[in-house]
């Protein structure tokens, strides 16, 4: 991929959950100590094109999963200059509740999307509450909306959408989750999305604990090593550490960060 496009990765912060370390990791955390949940969109910025990776919450869900929104999504993403209603591709990593909502936001986009995914969040898994409780109905059902009106592009299990921009299935927390690789100035970059949840999970081999299939969450972890210049631009779906990894793509913006200029 040496002619490949460069695009600028801009991680948006939109949400925030406090939470223990106990309840991060598989089998637990002696420390338990606090490590809160952050919750974040990205968009992948290019001179012809910019797609926005997942679509967050809003504040009613936020409201009823206990879940703070610290900036709505829109307003995070004016802040990079992005319209919302312009934009004219998504790609959704997987159909949970903080990954696909704000359902208005889009008017115009094309969503991009696992077969897998969609087959399991209307599937028979979805009459367990153990499997359904990170979906909201209302999301899978919009989806499927989007599917009748021809808004959806399914994918499986890898495909290269724009130059630099590949998506792969590894599941695992979810049947069809994706992660995004993107060609940068930096190097390759992967969007994790939940494949990690925080840089703790990969770093000690600890997943977190909602997962469809445990196996393809360690195995997810070994292809994004590959896939990835190198482990620190592996960047994971809900930790803080993401906002001081990075530069801010503005200076007076603490929570919108831009993925191609680490610091240190």
């Amino acid at each position: 991929m040496g002619n490949a496009a460069r695009y600028e990765i801009h991680a948006v912060r939109y949400g925030h959950f406090e939470r223990r370390s106990n309840e991060n990791f598989l089998g637990g955390d002696t420390h338990d100590v606090p490590m809160p949940l952050d919750y974040f969109v990205w968009a992948i910025v290019g001179e012809q094109r910019t797609f926005i990776v997942d679509t967050g919450f809003d504040k009613p869900t936020g409201d009823k999963r206990g879940r703070s929104v610290i900036r709505p999504v829109d307003e995070g993403l004016a802040v990079i200059g992005i319209d919302h209603t312009a934009v004219s591709d998504v790609i959704i990593s997987h159909m949970h509740y903080d990954h696909c909502g704000n359902h208005h936001l889009f008017p115009n986009a094309t969503f991009h999307l696992q077969d897998a995914e969609m087959e399991f969040a209307t599937g028979r898994c979805m009459c367990h509450h153990a499997m359904s409780h990170p979906f909201e109905v209302e999301d899978v059902t919009t989806m499927v909306r989007r599917v009748y009106n021809k808004k959806v592009c399914f994918h499986d299990p890898e495909s290269e959408i724009a130059p630099g921009i590949t998506l792969h299935k590894v599941g695992g927390h979810s049947r069809g989750l994706q992660v995004v690789r993107v060609e940068t100035d930096n190097g390759a970059v992967v969007i994790a999305s939940d494949a990690a949840h925080f840089y703790a999970n990969m770093e000690r081999e600890k997943p977190f604990p909602v997962f469809d299939r445990l196996s393809d969450v360690i195995l997810g972890v070994e292809r994004m090593k590959k896939l990835a210049s190198s482990p620190a631009h592996i960047v994971p779906g809900h930790d803080p550490l993401v906002l001081k990894h990075f530069a801010r793509s503005h200076q007076n913006v603490e929570d919108i960060v831009a993925l191609a200029h680490p610091l240190g």
